[in-house]
């Protein structure tokens, strides 16, 4: 089976590499990959791979990494007495044709317990059967692959912003404005009446403007015209460090949350780092939130709640959002590559299988 790696030093360059079916120790599983989304958020998890822990997923030769993607698989051979060959379900595997995990069940499916996992959130190392997902539908489960893990990520960042006041902030600053998980904050903020300034680029300023999420779009180049005596949060998906020296600049002790997410523009994330004006930038690290949420509302009922949110996410994303299949080892490489350059349009979703 074909597997995509990605060069730690530098993720423009990849390569396939066929690995051999191996046997199958106890407690194992063949996972077929039927399908993998492929978006910002995996050169993301590229970017951050040495300062998150992505590259140990699935570990693999020194200098090469294997990103996680999310995809939908099916157990095509187990040697785990409680999980049967056949069941379909929803993960993060490598970007391959199939994975080989050792795995112990759990409610609604199984995770992944090999020993390079364990210091992992749940999150990232839990299986769960399709039928399973209150947001899964067949029909729409390109849309599931694209938007369910970003769509996630900005439930929690809206929750938080939400359950915090807005930091006292009158609208919220999002970079990286044509990303689909800032896409989904700025949806989720305007359900709430919550206004949020989209910052992009001039390539993707018309698209942006037409979602009608934001309640204002603006350059990269236009900063410094946005009016700095009114308090602002920061929700920064770009991770370009002198766009966020700037906003920091301009609002200064207005700015009253900046809060890192993504790095969209990981090919700039170096400068403007150091002491900046106003509050210090802190990491958005999801999986703390999701467990506040769990352990307050319950798992059933935050799940409850995220896929109600994520079916109306999903309805509206019909108005802009169109899929892309991608077909076969080589396709797949080159939409890495597409990624990795941000060559992709905004409104275009990569949906990736091997075979």
């Amino acid at each position: 089976p074909m597997i995509l790696e990605v060069a730690r030093t530098d993720i423009r360059s990849s390569r396939l590499v066929d690995r051999s079916t191996q046997e199958l120790a106890p407690g194992h599983v063949r996972l077929a990959i039927e399908r993998f989304a492929l978006t910002a958020n995996n050169v993301s998890y590229a970017t951050a791979g040495d300062l998150l822990g992505y590259w140990d997923f699935f570990p693999t030769e020194s200098g090469w990494g294997r990103v996680p993607a999310m995809s939908i698989v099916t157990v095509e051979e187990s040697t785990h007495p409680e999980v049967q060959p056949g069941r379909r379900l929803f993960g993060f595997t490598p970007m391959a044709g199939e994975v080989v995990l050792e795995v112990e069940p759990h409610a609604n499916g199984f995770r992944d317990v090999g020993e390079h996992r364990s210091a992992h959130a749940n999150t990232y190392v839990g299986f769960t059967d399709v039928e399973h997902i209150a947001a899964f539908e067949e029909d729409t489960a390109d849309q599931y692959l694209l938007l369910h893990g970003l769509f996630m990520t900005s439930f929690l960042i809206d929750d938080f912003l939400s359950e915090n006041g807005d930091f006292g902030a009158a609208q919220t600053l999002v970079t990286s404005a044509s990303s689909k998980t800032s896409i989904a904050l700025a949806h989720l903020h305007r359900l709430r009446g919550r206004p949020s300034v989209g910052l992009t680029s001039r390539r993707n300023k018309a698209f942006v403007e037409g979602l009608e999420l934001y309640a204002d779009v603006l350059i990269y180049d236009d900063i410094e015209d946005l009016d700095s005596s009114v308090a602002t949060s920061l929700v920064d998906m770009a991770g370009n460090g002198t766009v966020r020296s700037r906003v920091h600049e301009h609002f200064a002790d207005r700015l009253a949350y900046s809060g890192l997410v993504g790095a969209t523009h990981w090919d700039e994330s170096d400068g403007g780092v150091g002491s900046l004006a106003g509050p210090a930038p802190a990491f958005f690290f999801a999986p703390s939130q999701i467990d506040r949420r769990n352990a307050e509302w319950g798992p059933d009922e935050t799940q409850r709640r995220i896929a109600a949110a994520f079916g109306e996410f999903v309805s509206d994303s019909s108005r802009w959002l169109k899929v892309e299949h991608r077909r076969g080892p080589l396709q797949a490489q080159a939409a890495w590559g597409e990624g990795v350059e941000g060559a992709a349009a905004p409104n275009i979703g990569i949906v990736v299988s091997m075979a």
